[in-house]
């Protein structure tokens, strides 16, 4: 006979259709919990404002799982109003990816959202959430609860049900909250600042546990005053690549997946490129770069004072299947780090998916950061400090003569299984288990 699962409900914003790839840290959780003795109930958002949508996510919910959704007012639409953009245009990445020059509306929402919308512009959900999960519990009851933040609307949520019902909580961070990078660009009063961090404190004195991606980003949590807290960092599932086809793309092709906003604008690199081009026989006719989502107009600025526009494709984001597809395809993978305090713990969720397809991959950043680390350990790729002129000229050099013999290849190691998303949702099940031991 089974044994009867514990049911844990997880409060995330982001669930299919959304294209986001902050939805599939939960999303993935979902998928594999049932093996390791959880059964997930989904609290999320209906009619929210996805600026990207992906129906082939819904393929990883497994059958049977319940998905609770409610209507969610968001100040998107407000912003776009004010702005003079269209209905359709994507607002969520304000801060960094600007079309063109910014107007004195654009400041002015920006500081509306920052001092008005407290955690975050999702905060209208977080009363009526709260009020419809009280009834839901009362009359279907969990054993725990998942908060997924950012948004930290969700967090909101956990912490206020957590006060009225002292249910076992595991707050995750996929970033910080008054550490985050863009947390530094909100146009905060002194009251708002304030706020801000005493809603944070009160979750520190309350989550019974606290789990975040990295291991810098944990130290950093800790020094604030968060106690229980570990690292479960993104993954990649094995499943996702199955069907992916490992033909190359023609050329020395560098591919970027991603929003490319100011604050990882690549000059050195571009720059690097240019004269390479310059130096180097046959590469300038080889050199393709495939710049893939959101890209800030400097980093185009960039592009075309560096006469790399006629190598250089731009697109849109895409599907994550026709992602996922890109990258396998991809001579070599570039992965861009902010440039911010904070940089050392970011560990981007794509890493993990350029590691699963075994392309060589170079990351601009820090070498001391956990994102470098997990390349040393994985023998994936190699890694340059933004303006490290003459190490990225050697990276480079050192892939397209590999290229021009035919040997450009990953070269991984066992240790990329440690990154599995079904082996980090096991240690998530043991956490569980851990904080809700005797209730």
């Amino acid at each position: 006979m089974n044994k009867k699962l514990k049911k844990v409900l997880i409060i995330s914003y982001h669930w299919p259709p959304s294209g986001n790839i902050a939805v599939l840290r939960c999303l993935k959780w979902t998928k594999y919990l049932r093996e390791f003795g959880w059964e997930p109930i989904i609290y999320t958002a209906a009619d929210a404002h996805y600026p990207n949508l992906d129906n082939s996510n819904h393929e990883d919910i497994p059958k049977g799982v319940q998905v609770i959704r409610r209507k969610i007012i968001e100040p998107y639409a407000f912003y776009k109003v004010l702005n003079n953009l269209p209905k359709n245009a994507n607002v969520n990445n304000v801060f960094y990816v600007r079309p063109g020059k910014v107007g004195c509306m654009h400041h002015f929402s920006v500081w509306v959202r920052s001092n008005f919308f407290i955690p975050d512009a999702r905060s209208w959900w977080i009363k009526p959430s709260v009020h419809f999960l009280l009834k839901y519990l009362d009359k279907n009851p969990v054993d725990a609860i998942i908060s997924d933040g950012p948004p930290h609307t969700n967090t909101r949520i956990a912490t206020e049900l957590k006060k009225k019902l002292n249910i076992p909580w595991l707050a995750d961070f996929q970033d910080p909250w008054t550490q985050a990078d863009y947390f530094q660009k909100l146009s905060l009063t002194k009251w708002a600042d304030q706020k801000h961090h005493r809603l944070e404190k009160e979750v520190f004195g309350l989550a019974d546990k606290i789990t975040i991606v990295s291991r810098h980003w944990k130290q950093k949590l800790e020094e604030i005053g968060a106690k229980n807290v570990s690292v479960i960092p993104w993954g990649y599932d094995p499943q996702d690549f199955e069907k992916s086809k490992h033909t190359q793309l023609p050329g020395f092709t560098i591919t970027h997946l991603g929003t490319l906003g100011y604050d990882r604008n690549p000059q050195t690199f571009f720059r690097v490129l240019r004269k390479m081009g310059d130096q180097l026989k046959d590469f300038q006719a080889a050199l393709k770069i495939n710049l893939i989502g959101q890209i800030d107009v400097s980093v185009q600025k960039v592009i075309a004072e560096e006469g790399l526009l006629d190598a250089t494709t731009i697109q849109d984001s895409v599907p994550r299947d026709q992602a996922l597809e890109i990258m396998a395809q991809s001579p070599i993978l570039l992965l861009l780090l902010n440039k911010q305090d904070n940089i050392l713990g970011r560990v981007p969720g794509k890493l993990f998916e350029y590691l699963a397809v075994q392309r060589p991959i170079l990351i601009l950043g820090p070498p001391d950061s956990d994102a470098a680390e997990i390349i040393e350990k994985t023998g994936s790729g190699m890694i340059a400090a933004y303006d490290d002129t003459e190490r990225i000229q050697k990276i480079l050099i050192k892939f397209f003569e590999d290229f021009q013999s035919g040997v450009l290849k990953g070269n991984l190691n066992n240790h990329i299984e440690d990154f599995s998303v079904r082996n980090l949702t096991q240690q998530l099940a043991t956490y569980l288990n851990d904080i809700t031991n005797g209730s």
